[in-house]
C-alpha cells in the first residue's frame, strides 16, 4: 500500500513523517467534527502561521483555497524540493494575533 498523499504539497506522507489532521473549518469557529486532512506537520504548522482561525472559517476552508494565498503558494514551491519526511521549525515571521 501506498503512503497517503498531503492534499496541500502534493508530497507522499511516509510513516516517519510527522504528520497530523487539519479541521478544513478551525474546531472553534463550527468545524468541530466537520472534515479533515491528513498534512505534513510542517505544512500544517504553515497554515496556522499563515491564516488566523476567523480567515480559515471565512476564506480558505479548501485545500485549493488554501493553495492560493500568496504566502502558502510560496511555501508550497520551496516544501516540494524537500524529501517527503523533512520537517522543521516553520520560517518567517508568524501572524500577528
Amino acid at each position: 500500500m501506498s503512503d497517503p498523499v498531503c492534499p496541500l504539497c502534493d508530497r507522499p506522507i511516509p510513516p516517519e513523517a510527522r504528520q497530523s489532521l487539519h479541521h478544513l473549518v478551525p474546531k472553534l469557529r463550527g468545524g468541530k467534527g466537520g472534515p479533515t486532512v491528513l498534512l505534513h506537520q510542517i505544512c500544517h504548522n504553515e497554515i496556522h502561521a499563515t491564516l488566523t482561525e476567523t480567515e480559515l472559517a471565512r476564506e480558505y476552508h479548501t485545500i485549493e483555497a488554501l493553495r492560493t494565498h500568496p504566502r502558502l503558494a510560496k511555501f508550497i514551491l520551496w516544501i516540494a524540493k524537500r524529501p517527503p519526511a523533512f520537517h522543521s521549525k516553520t520560517p518567517g515571521k508568524r501572524r500577528q494575533r
